[in-house]
């Protein structure tokens, strides 16, 4: 049972560890940014446990170059990752 809590409180240490340099980097190249191109869609239920996706256009989301998501801003990787984002009505 102790090295169960040992292995948290190392992977907790690393998580911290990573999350602040990615801060620091983030803070010491001026706070980067960029944008991409997401595409919109509106998921509108319907009978019988069927969807409708409404598609609502293509619009450019600010977004942070890092790791982890800084300045309320998602990372630039993920965006580009999931380029789809719906909204449920």
């Amino acid at each position: 049972m102790r090295w169960l809590l040992r292995i948290a409180v190392v992977l907790v240490a690393v998580f911290v560890a990573v999350y602040g340099g990615d801060w620091s980097l983030f803070k010491l190249r001026g706070s980067p940014r960029s944008t991409v191109t997401v595409n919109r869609y509106l998921t509108v239920p319907l009978k019988g446990n069927k969807l409708e996706f409404d598609y609502l256009g293509s619009s450019d989301v600010p977004c942070s170059v890092s790791l982890f998501p800084q300045s309320g801003q998602s990372p630039c990787w993920q965006l580009r990752r999931n380029p789809n984002q719906t909204t449920t009505l």
